[in-house]
């Protein structure tokens, strides 16, 4: 009778077998409805093989075509230092006191004065006639029409400096002290 009852089992057993089958295919298919988006799950793997092999992935070997080898142009930044190399500026040497030695007093030299209105100095030898214009202005506050500059046999550099005609050259030659 027990074996009779097992058998009777067995047939309600084997109907049972599909069902849990069925009930694991609905928990894969419950599964697959959690799964994320298809697209997702590639882009993760791309990342996954990005990190493994890294970001520039296999390099291909450059073929040479020439046998000289030119230096690649790097980026080369500008200069940004964090202190000055000199702790304070060089002083300008050439200032108007420099520039104009002293006026000439010579006979030809008062004769431009009285005639052309032009005063006659020596200068530096690296004085130009702008530096000298401007040195003129500054030492004896008048304004100077044109400069005119020749080299001396002695080596030294002598300007005729013609003034501007409001002023009179025979007034500031007194005023120097020339006269």
């Amino acid at each position: 009778k027990k074996q009779a009852a097992g058998k009777a089992a067995d047939p309600k057993a084997a109907s049972k077998k599909p069902v849990p089958k069925k009930t694991v295919e609905k928990k894969e298919d419950g599964k697959a409805a959690k799964k994320a988006p298809t697209r997702a799950v590639e882009k993760a793997h791309k990342v996954q093989k990005r990190v493994v092999k890294g970001t520039h992935g296999t390099r291909v070997k450059k073929v040479r075509t020439t046998v000289h080898f030119k230096r690649p142009r790097t980026y080369r930044p500008a200069r940004n230092p964090k202190f000055p190399r000199k702790s304070t500026p060089r002083r300008n040497r050439m200032d108007a006191h420099n520039i104009i030695k002293h006026p000439l007093t010579t006979e030809s030299a008062m004769k431009k004065i009285e005639d052309n209105n032009t005063l006659v100095f020596v200068c530096n030898i690296k004085a130009n006639k702008h530096q000298i214009k401007t040195a003129v202005k500054k030492l004896y506050e008048i304004n100077v029409s044109k400069v005119n500059t020749l080299i001396r046999p002695d080596g030294q550099k002598k300007a005729y400096v013609k003034l501007a005609p409001d002023y009179d050259a025979l007034d500031v030659a007194n005023k120097i002290g020339i006269i």
